[in-house]
């Protein structure tokens, strides 16, 4: 499939591939002389929003922020549709990311509030973008299928199902303007963002961006770091504290947050943990789940069903 694809690839865009390999399902390195490429082929969202997607990196771009350009077809086209094992899907093919991903123990406060920073500077942007490119097609957040909790938690599971139907509604009734909601990320966990020598920042994989709540963009790269980055040699809770506080500081040195926002933030936790957790029964065999599996949804349901908290109180 990768000698087809690359073949597909060439006839496509202004590049001469010489390899491609599977990185993932869904994204294939592109070697060529000049340097490596990386083509997205996919139909996890449809043409329409592919292509606002990329309108809207490419935008930040432009404005000098750390996002990879999408290479254009020989036919000007951001999104092309190509047919790969009687597939119908679609590419886009995007440069290489500079920077690298840092090694757990480099999380630190300092770090995470240049993360901050940048996710703070990224919302400004985004704003920006939505004045003169109204966004029509990528969703709201509650209208894409993975926030359907109720359609893949087992109905068994009342408590769980109960908590994620008030978590829901919680987040429902907060205030939408415009300065605490629009087009964001989505999915900066900590394995989305690239750092080079100098801390400058690169976000990668913006396939998962939609219209929420901009905190939300802040809670996804806290729970990240509390769930993967903490490798020992202190105390948890001190390091939510001090990572918390670090990207909150960061980002409102490039943009608004109120205390009204802030004081949500355990709720938006609260949401990207049982969203883990229904992706689990989202996308997880039931009938093969590995010792390790079943150990991390055992996990979550003690975590969710206990109402644990990832934040102390006085974060």
């Amino acid at each position: 499939m990768e000698q087809k694809l690359r073949e597909l690839l060439n006839n496509l865009y202004p590049v001469d591939i010489i390899k491609v390999e599977s990185v993932t399902n869904e994204m294939y390195l592109c070697k060529t002389e000049q340097g490596d490429y990386y083509a997205r082929v996919t139909n996890y969202k449809s043409e329409e929003e592919q292509v606002e997607e990329v309108q809207y990196t490419n935008f930040l771009y432009e404005e000098g922020f750390g996002v990879t350009p999408s290479i254009s077809s020989f036919d000007g086209k951001a999104v092309e549709k190509i047919t790969l094992d009687d597939y119908h899907v679609s590419t886009v093919l995007y440069q290489s990311a500079p920077g690298v991903h840092l090694s757990k123990n480099e999380w630190n406060a300092n770090v995470l509030k240049e993360l901050g920073r940048q996710i703070g500077r990224l919302h400004r942007l985004s704003k920006k973008f939505e004045e003169v490119h109204p966004v029509k097609y990528i969703k709201d957040w509650h209208e894409n299928e993975e926030y359907a909790f109720l359609n893949y938690i087992p109905k068994e599971e009342t408590a769980i199902r109960s908590i994620a139907q008030e978590i829901l509604s919680a987040i429902r009734k907060l205030p939408k303007n415009h300065s605490t909601y629009g087009l964001l990320h989505g999915d900066l966990c900590l394995e989305n963002a690239l750092f080079d020598g100098e801390s400058n920042v690169t976000m990668i994989d913006f396939q998962d961006c939609e219209k929420h709540y901009y905190i939300y963009d802040l809670a996804v790269p806290i729970y990240s770091a509390l769930e993967y980055s903490f490798v020992g040699g202190g105390n948890i809770v001190e390091y939510g504290r001090d990572i918390t506080k670090a990207i909150l500081d960061g980002y409102q040195e490039e943009n608004d947050l109120s205390e009204e926002m802030v004081d949500q933030l355990p709720l938006f936790l609260k949401l990207k943990e049982v969203f883990e957790y229904s992706l689990m029964h989202m996308y997880w065999d039931k009938e093969m789940l590995t010792e390790d599996q079943i150990r991390l949804m055992n996990n979550f349901r003690m975590r969710i069903e206990r109402n644990h908290s990832l934040l102390n109180a006085d974060c």
